[in-house]
């Protein structure tokens, strides 16, 4: 058996992975690969795939639910033209490499950025706090869980200013209140999905109501909206798939269930690290992410050897970004707590 601790693929139920295999082979009488999306068959499934985010979610009356394309890198252009205002201002809590991307696509497109807040100057080892947020912004936006620092935000930005967020990695991980937010965007491949869909939770006030002088079809979620997801061929597959998985939470309890779990998963590797005295965190104790846990050797010139180590206990995708260096040990929804342990006793072992 492996244990899938990389970054950046799916990682699923293997009882999700089951099912989708043989949608493969046949669904209904055909592949999911080869279904028209306008069928009724997979308009179904698009229909009941975004009833299942908000009843996942807890979605308020009043938001429009859209898979889409593109990743989260498309949704740093979508978000900033759609909730580009009167200002053409705009505030960015800078937290790490998915948020500078945001800033600098925010400014392609003629925003003014402020940044409010920066942890660059500690290499993004902490959430800042303490920031002002000024009033004359058409909207805030931040990044929940940063993949590569390993930090997260416990406690969202309280402000009267509409609020946008990049939940790529955490979404689905805990209990939100979406009533919060404008606009939830999320990447599938971490907590939902396959790679190829991306997931948008929209209010629906603020359709329509951009400012921006031309916003190319693709990127005006007023049209995604108006047409369902279906304004061109969407992932079929990827939203196939993401059904799936949340048919699948909601029959094991949902996101509480999820969360719970995923805290006992933190508090065990986060336990080890700090009593091993052969590694440490890097992080802000106060910000470590549940979902992107980043460590180091006390001792580098042990490297080597933990790595055949982890890699002997059928571990995978432990190495941290290569930007950062170190380990970075990605605990995403299914990876089960099974896992955790077995990559516990390695370093303890290790240390031995």
């Amino acid at each position: 058996m492996k244990h899938n601790f990389g970054a950046g693929p799916c990682i699923l139920p293997q009882e999700v992975f089951k099912k989708a295999a043989a949608a493969v082979i046949d669904f209904n009488g055909l592949s999911i690969l080869e279904v028209s999306h306008r069928s009724a068959d997979f308009v179904a499934v698009m229909e009941e795939a975004r009833e299942n985010v908000k009843k996942a979610l807890n979605v308020p009356a009043g938001y429009t639910v859209l898979f889409l394309q593109g990743g989260a890198s498309l949704g740093f252009l979508i978000t900033a033209y759609n909730m580009m205002g009167k200002h053409k201002r705009a505030g960015y809590i800078n937290t790490g490499t998915w948020a500078t991307n945001a800033i600098k696509e925010a400014k392609g497109i003629g925003l003014d950025v402020v940044e409010i807040a920066s942890s660059q100057d500690k290499g993004f080892s902490y959430i800042p706090k303490g920031f002002e947020i000024p009033e004359d912004i058409d909207f805030l936006h931040f990044t929940s869980n940063n993949t590569i620092a390993g930090t997260q935000f416990k406690d969202f930005p309280k402000t009267n200013v509409p609020l946008v967020c990049d939940m790529s990695s955490d979404i689905f991980s805990k209990e939100i209140n979406v009533a919060d937010f404008d606009i939830i965007y999320a990447g599938a491949q971490k907590n939902l999905g396959p790679a190829g869909a991306t997931l948008y939770i929209v209010k629906d006030e603020i359709l329509g109501k951009s400012t921006a002088e031309h916003i190319p079809s693709y990127l005006d979620l007023a049209i995604h909206a108006k047409k369902d997801s279906m304004f061109n061929t969407p992932p079929v597959y990827s939203v196939f798939v993401a059904n799936l998985n949340l048919q699948h939470m909601l029959e094991n309890g949902g996101v509480q269930a999820i969360a719970k779990e995923n805290q006992a998963k933190a508090e065990l590797i986060y336990k080890t690290i700090d009593e091993n005295p052969l590694f440490e965190g890097t992080t802000a104790v106060e910000d470590r992410s549940e979902m992107n846990v980043t460590f180091r050797l006390t001792d580098e010139s042990l490297t080597d050897k933990f790595n055949a180590a982890w890699n002997a206990a059928g571990i995978v995708g432990l190495k941290g970004h290569r930007s950062v260096g170190g380990f970075r040990a990605s605990m995403y929804n299914a990876l089960p707590l099974s896992s955790v342990e077995v990559l516990v006793d390695v370093m303890n072992n290790f240390n031995k």
